[in-house]
């Protein structure tokens, strides 16, 4: 398994080494450089996309695809399935196939790529190292509600999927003030165009305009 980065030419050595070597190869990516891009490393490699059915991602999709890249490996091939951003931040099939490989003694790994995470870090100027950071799926951190340590950064994926953003703020205002700044946070997929990162205070995150691309940052407290 090997991601493709956020952008195009975030492809490591690595990871266009084992393309290349593969007898298949799939791929689900976000961009058509990077699918052009996997297809000149490999003229057959398959597209995923197929495995979405008419009710989009969900597991239904994410098992056809673990499926999909098991066959030939089961078969006796080397296969290469290539994800974009990182292949085990937010891709279940990757995973779910590395488990399905190794528990039938087929030998599986996974390379590190850039992910969204990465992207954040050099976009924004945060260092994780300098006050610690924490990470949630949004819709999880509302189901669970975790304790949050304030002095330490939060970031929060796939807030533009939430039902309900104004849920959101009312949870971060237990803990952050009204006029704390937020950043809405999108990695730019597109070599040359600048991310998004707009600030927003906090009492205004509900009428943030957000995607599903969308990450939010919020900031440490002194």
């Amino acid at each position: 398994m090997v991601g493709t980065g956020i952008g195009p030419g975030q492809l490591t050595v690595e990871a266009r080494a084992a393309i290349t070597a593969a007898d298949r190869v799939f791929y689900l990516v976000g961009d058509l450089l990077t699918e052009h891009h996997i297809q000149g490393l490999a003229p057959v490699a398959t597209s995923l996309g197929a495995c979405y059915g008419e009710d989009g991602p969900g597991r239904d999709a994410y098992e056809r695809m673990a499926e999909a890249i098991l066959a030939p490996a089961r078969a006796g091939e080397r296969v290469c399935a290539a994800f974009y951003g990182h292949p085990g931040v937010f891709v279940l099939p990757s995973g779910e196939a590395i488990s399905r490989a190794r528990s039938e003694g087929i030998e599986a790994r996974m390379l590190p790529a850039v992910s969204a995470l990465d992207c954040l870090f050099a976009d924004l100027g945060v260092d994780p190292a300098s006050s610690g950071l924490q990470t949630y799926e949004a819709g999880d951190f509302l189901r669970r509600r975790p304790v949050i340590e304030p002095r330490a950064g939060l970031v929060l994926w796939q807030v533009g999927v939430l039902e309900s953003v104004d849920a959101l703020a009312a949870a971060l205002g237990e803990t952050y003030p009204h006029g704390h700044s937020l950043v809405v946070y999108e990695a730019s997929p597109y070599p040359g165009v600048a991310p998004r990162t707009d600030p927003v205070p906090l009492g205004d995150l509900g009428d943030a305009k957000l995607s599903q691309r969308s990450t939010l940052y919020v900031a440490p407290l002194p």
